[in-house]
């Protein structure tokens, strides 16, 4: 028997995502007017205001956090010279095909050594701390900037998830020894666990990634990856352990205790705020729009006054009154649009907001409002003096029930297996594959090569929490298994 196929509000997102969610996130974006991809250079996309508010308020979280933990914030050229690449011979090799290059400038014409728009700030950064740290009482050195990077994409763009120019956060720290830089890794991962899962409420999980998808000149890297509901996954905040890879071509040493100069252990940290606004919509959407956590929500509550000729102005000043009442403690607007009450709805509901409060003549007779949850539907009739109160138990409940209902359990995502036949159909059912491997170091990118061209997923490294499977031997070359590792598709 053929699927019956789900309907969707005809006035509000014409396309299922659970039936077709790249259909579903590109008439989310266009529809809710988040971004528009017709500026006249390939790959970069203008962020629209309802988009730009939201990622604003996850900066500022994610910048209060980080100093929280001893950050402190910089400002950097987004110009690197190319000789500073070349002093990490690793570096260069793998960022070399992803530089936008400036080669010329006004009327001087052709310029003597290329600049490179910053593809990420490891060689602008390092040249300056090795002026800036000079003895162990300047360490830990734990700084972040805030800003865009620049890389030639060529795989397909798409708003938010991937393009050529991204909006992130760096931290760039420098420690005593290499202890001190794994706790900086650790205490990475639980910010990430922090800002995605309690206040974005994204699902994720860490991976050490392996050896041939290492960040570039890094000793480890350790990714979140994400499962949106196209079942694939996309790649959230990495952190790199990069030791003294970088400390000894950029001279980043101190002088320790015992009077002598030691090179740093140093880590990187780049949580993209686009790349994360991307992945929370298209996580916690639906097929009438948006879902958006409370704090993070541009208008956190609607006021729609119901309007019938003659009563008008009765329910009008009841809506600006209440309007007065929440807007010193909540983000308020009224809707006085001249559109009909079911197209204000729709409306609201597609841009995410998470409170609407109805208001009409019968509601005045009774001293009443209707409130309605976006997330779940719920409409609750609240006594007028009891307004405060139960906007404000909403709004400390709200991001808590979407995480509840939202924090998808990975185990019950993930499938163990045992022969290529069965992660093919895994993978094809939009699963994540777990299974025994050979190596993630450089000896298993032969296995690796296989998994791509003929599993269709790739290797996204072993987990960095408990593992709790165990495999004997390497899904691909059958060699004993020397650890447990994870297979998905990606954006």
């Amino acid at each position: 028997m053929a699927k019956k196929k789900k309907e969707v509000p005809l006035t509000g997102i014409t396309v299922s995502k659970e039936e077709d969610f790249s259909g579903w996130y590109t008439e989310l974006i266009n529809k809710a007017e988040l971004a528009d991809i017709r500026y006249n250079i390939k790959g970069f996309v203008v962020y629209r205001e309802w988009a730009t508010i939201t990622i604003r308020k996850m900066y500022r979280k994610y910048e209060d956090l980080l100093e929280k933990k001893g950050h402190l914030p910089l400002t950097m050229p987004s110009l690197i010279p190319e000789s500073n690449f070349k002093l990490e011979a690793a570096h260069v090799e793998g960022f070399a095909p992803e530089v936008f290059w400036v080669t010329e400038a006004g009327s001087s014409g052709k310029l003597s050594e290329r600049l490179a728009l910053r593809p990420t700030s490891e060689t602008a950064l390092y040249k300056m701390y090795a002026m800036w740290i000079r003895s162990y009482k300047d360490l830990p050195y734990k700084r972040y900037l805030s800003c865009q990077v620049w890389r030639y994409e060529g795989k397909m763009t798409r708003p938010f998830f991937r393009g050529r120019e991204f909006h992130w956060i760096e931290s760039h720290n420098v420690f005593a020894t290499m202890e001190g830089a794994m706790e900086q890794v650790k205490e990475d991962m639980e910010t990430t666990y922090q800002m995605l899962q309690d206040e974005c409420c994204i699902p994720i999980i860490f991976f050490q990634r392996p050896e041939w998808d290492k960040f570039a000149g890094a000793v480890h890297t350790y990714a979140a990856d994400a499962l949106m509901g196209s079942g694939k996954v996309l790649q959230l905040p990495s952190t790199h352990l990069l030791g003294q890879n970088f400390s000894k071509p950029f001279n980043v040493n101190f002088v320790d205790t015992d009077g002598k100069e030691k090179y740093g252990y140093q880590t990187c940290y780049g949580p993209a705020q686009s790349r994360n606004y991307g992945a929370m919509i298209a996580y916690l959407g639906d097929d009438k729009g948006l879902i958006l956590p409370f704090d993070l929500a541009p208008i956190q509550i609607i006021v729609i006054p119901i309007l019938f000729k003659g009563k008008e102005q009765p329910v009008l000043k009841k809506a600006n009154e209440i309007l007065e009442r929440l807007k010193q403690n909540y983000s308020v607007k009224i809707d006085i649009s001249d559109e009909s009450v079911g197209s204000k709805f729709y409306y609201w509901e597609l841009r995410g907001v998470p409170i609407r409060i109805e208001i009409g003549p019968k509601d005045l007779e009774k001293n009443q409002l209707v409130l309605v949850k976006r997330h779940d539907g719920e409409k609750v009739i609240v006594k007028e003096a009891d307004l405060e109160n139960i906007v404000e138990e909403i709004a400390q409940n709200y991001t808590k029930e979407i995480k509840e209902k939202s924090l998808m359990d990975f185990e019950s995502q993930i499938e163990c297996v045992y022969e290529k036949d069965a992660a093919i159909e895994a993978i094809n059912n939009g699963k994540i594959v777990c299974c025994g491997f050979c190596s993630i170091d450089h000896d298993g990118e032969r296995c690796a090569e296989v998994v791509e061209k003929e599993i269709g997923g790739e290797v996204r490294g072993k987990r960095v929490d408990e593992e709790k499977h165990e495999f004997a031997t390497c899904l691909i070359c059958g060699k004993p298994a020397s650890c447990t590792i994870y297979i998905a598709r990606s954006y």
